[in-house]
């Protein structure tokens, strides 16, 4: 009896131990026992509903730059078989202290994976990274998950700089129309930036370089207006772009306010027109809008959230570009110039075919002269910019006659002011 009882309690005890087995590892970064059961349907064809998630964002839907990230999420989800009551939003959580406390809470909730959608919520994000390391912790657009040392730190970024580009040459055909009927002399270009970070600057060179396939001797003024989204100043460094000269406007600024600028100048009789990002600006400028650059971030979620629910190992880094319908134009306005739309076919396929690449050095210059050659040091800074807080490796990121953008992270690096475009670091300078 006695022998009876032991094998019995020997069985109950591997039984107990398989099961907290598996519930670590349905949590662990490497998901490695992620559930196998069809019955939920969704493209990965498992049961989905034990998953629970955390979306932490900047904004809320009247904010462009967040609502493409909520409809991105959105179809993911559907496209996934994930149903709304799995997931927690939490909405306008700023890029600070708070992000922190609300990625915590929503880790002690039971998520298995959190995202955020901005930059400055990565810190904080890693910070619970560590605290939680059997949850995974995605801070879009981020650029320390390969450097921090933390298996359960994801970074997503689309290779926005190619809608950034095609988006370009929309531009640079009106810009081309408006110079051959003698409308304008002056191909000048004015850009609404935000910061002067990486991110934004790779968007407005690879715009820049856009219209210079179409227009060669075209020249751009850049302006920051140091916030993501700030009506007031996105539509107040417009009209100053404007006052300079600029007949196209161009932005990386998540608000209406430029475009909105923009159109109230070409009612009053000045040659103005422009290009957005992220939503369509159509409704706020049916005359000035040429076309807006945007994310399908939909692409990038589901790539994350069906390694994680098929049991592989999530990466450091997820990015797609146009082979994958991860970054995409808005619908052409009515100003567009004829043969717009049969032209941005042709860029579009070229890079996805890979037959052109956005920065090929035989087409700018730096200080006069070809970048054949740039190191870049994939070390990240602190959350302040003071110093520096992961060390990264420095890697060779020229070669094959292009700058390998968006290749080595996620996160643009391309950083480098080009002959053409000056770079103004106040408002108004």
């Amino acid at each position: 009896m006695k022998k009876i009882l032991a094998i019995v309690l020997c069985v109950l005890m591997a039984l107990a131990l398989c099961a907290c087995k598996t519930n670590h590892e349905d949590n662990n970064p490497d998901n490695t026992a992620a559930p196998q059961n069809t019955e939920n349907g969704g493209e990965t064809g498992k049961d989905v509903s034990g998953l629970k998630i955390g979306v932490i964002l900047v904004g809320d839907e009247n904010e462009g730059y967040t609502f493409a990230h909520i409809e991105g999420f959105k179809e993911a989800m559907k496209e996934l078989g994930i149903k709304d009551e799995q997931v927690t939003w939490k909405y306008v959580i700023p890029e600070n202290a708070t992000c922190y406390d609300t990625a915590c809470e929503l880790a002690d909730a039971g998520c298995n994976i959190i995202f955020s959608n901005s930059y400055g919520h990565q810190s904080f994000m890693v910070q619970a990274a560590q605290e939680f390391p059997e949850v995974v912790f995605v801070p879009a657009t981020g650029d320390t998950a390969n450097v921090c040392g933390l298996e359960n730190v994801v970074n997503i970024f689309p290779q926005t700089y190619q809608s950034r580009y095609v988006s370009g040459v929309v531009a640079g055909m009106k810009l081309k129309e408006l110079m051959d009927n003698g409308t304008v002399t002056d191909p000048y270009i004015g850009y609404v930036g935000a910061y002067p970070y990486a991110e934004v600057v790779s968007g407005f060179t690879a715009f820049f370089l856009g219209i210079k396939s179409i227009v060669p001797d075209a020249h751009m003024d850049v302006m920051y207006t140091s916030s993501w989204f700030d009506l007031n100043k996105e539509n107040e460094t417009a009209k100053a772009l404007m006052a300079k000269g600029c007949v196209i406007i161009g932005q990386h600024a998540d608000s209406t306010g430029a475009p909105s600028a923009v159109e109230a100048a070409l009612k009053e009789g000045k040659v103005a027109y422009s290009v957005g990002y992220n939503i369509d600006m159509l409704k706020v400028a049916p005359n000035a809008a040429l076309t807006s650059a945007q994310n399908n971030w939909s692409v990038l979620y589901k790539m994350v959230l069906k390694d994680f629910i098929d049991g592989k190992k999530v990466q450091h880094d997820y990015t797609a570009g146009y082979e994958a319908d991860a970054v995409m134009i808005s619908a052409l306005g009515a100003s567009c110039a004829p043969g717009t739309a049969e032209k941005v076919a042709e860029v579009i396929e070229s890079i996805k075919n890979g037959t052109f690449h956005v920065f090929d050095i035989s087409t700018f210059t730096v200080e006069g002269k070809t970048l054949d050659s740039y190191v870049f040091d994939f070390s990240t800074m602190n959350a302040d910019f003071t110093a520096v807080q992961y060390e990264g490796e420095k890697i060779e990121v020229v070669s094959d006659g292009y700058f390998h953008e968006s290749e080595y992270r996620s996160a643009p690096y391309f950083g480098i002011i080009i002959d053409g475009i000056t770079s103004l670091t106040n408002t108004g300078n």
